[in-house]
């Protein structure tokens, strides 16, 4: 894994935006929780995306309950509870996978992660390496 430090460096003036489909007064708290296993959540955009139309637009799906609970997502909970966290009862939607995008600054999607499950998220290398690769294929950079 990268070094902190080496992860802001490395990801230089890309500017990263967290949409979530938390209602926005609960965007605070959301994001308040994120912040707790990100880099440096102060350079971030939070956009709050009730109606999932940009989950829509980038086809991003509702998964089972066993891709959901399967047991990669088990064993991420079970590591959060060793470390000293403590769960909650979800309010939102459980089912609802994320991605993770890399944006030209023209607007050009570059490059679109679409995990199966929660547990399976690109790493800080891979979404590193996204970013290179739009430079260097000129998306605008």
């Amino acid at each position: 894994m990268v070094a902190v430090s080496e992860q802001q460096e490395r990801f230089g003036d890309t500017h990263i935006a967290v949409v979530t489909f938390a209602e926005h007064r609960r965007l605070a708290e959301h994001r308040q929780a994120i912040m707790s296993r990100v880099v440096d959540g102060s350079q971030m955009a939070w956009l709050s995306d009730p109606d999932r139309r940009l989950y829509r637009a980038l086809d991003v799906p509702r998964a089972s309950l066993w891709r959901v609970y399967n047991p990669g997502t088990i064993r991420m909970y079970g590591r959060l509870l060793r470390s000293g966290r403590t769960m909650s009862r979800p309010v939102d939607d459980t089912r609802q996978l994320g991605a993770d995008v890399v944006v030209a600054p023209d607007g050009a999607l570059s490059t679109v992660f679409r995990p199966p499950s929660p547990d399976s998220r690109p790493s800080v290398e891979e979404l590193i390496a996204a970013v290179d690769e739009a430079r260097t294929r000129g998306d605008g950079w």
